[in-house]
């Protein structure tokens, strides 16, 4: 079995993990330094399949954001949807700062992967032409959604994994999710 393999199996018991069925902070938290190409890192299994899970959700939740500006019913929705979008941003580029550093492939396996949190491009599509506290209320079932996986991923990063950055950031993902959740009741 190669390395790949190996991942992907890991990536599927840590969904296995959470009960999942289907394997085919505070807002202005700082995001970790980006990592450094030269740091000595060791990537475990949950580590690696942690941080392409977490790519995977974060880009493909993205587009959805990227409609608020204009579907969006008013400043405060606005406002909450564009810190969840900025925050993603960040956390992406240290996701692919530790992406690289782990020599993970760059087609990642979980894109598009069926699993609670995961913004699909039909709920995308559905979203685009709801306007209002209808696209609000569409979009905060949504975040809740990922915001609640993303917790539950990041528990498992914060037991089972072993490289302490991305330890780190699994932990300042599960304090801005539990923050956000707590922020979303602000939009309905």
């Amino acid at each position: 079995m190669n390395r790949y393999s190996s991942l992907a199996l890991t990536g599927c018991a840590l969904i296995s993990l959470l009960g999942v069925s289907a394997c085919g902070g505070e807002p202005a938290t700082p995001a970790p330094a980006p990592v450094s190409a030269t740091a000595a890192a060791v990537f475990g299994g949950t580590d690696l399949a942690w941080i392409e899970i977490t790519v995977a959700m974060d880009e493909q939740l993205l587009p959805l954001l990227d409609l608020a500006p204009t579907n969006s019913s008013g400043p405060a929705a606005k406002s909450l949807f564009a810190e969840v979008k900025a925050l993603h941003e960040d956390e992406l580029t240290n996701l692919r700062a530790l992406h690289t550093e782990a020599g993970l492939p760059a087609e990642n396996q979980h894109k598009g992967m069926p699993m609670p949190g995961m913004v699909t491009p039909e709920q995308v599509a559905e979203a685009a032409p709801l306007k209002g506290a209808e696209f609000d209320t569409f979009v905060a079932e949504k975040l809740k959604a990922h915001f609640d996986q993303g917790v539950n991923l990041a528990g498992s990063e914060g037991k089972a994994g072993v490289e302490p950055r991305t330890r780190a950031l699994a932990e300042k993902v599960i304090s801005s999710r539990r923050t956000y959740l707590a922020r979303l009741g602000e939009i309905s």
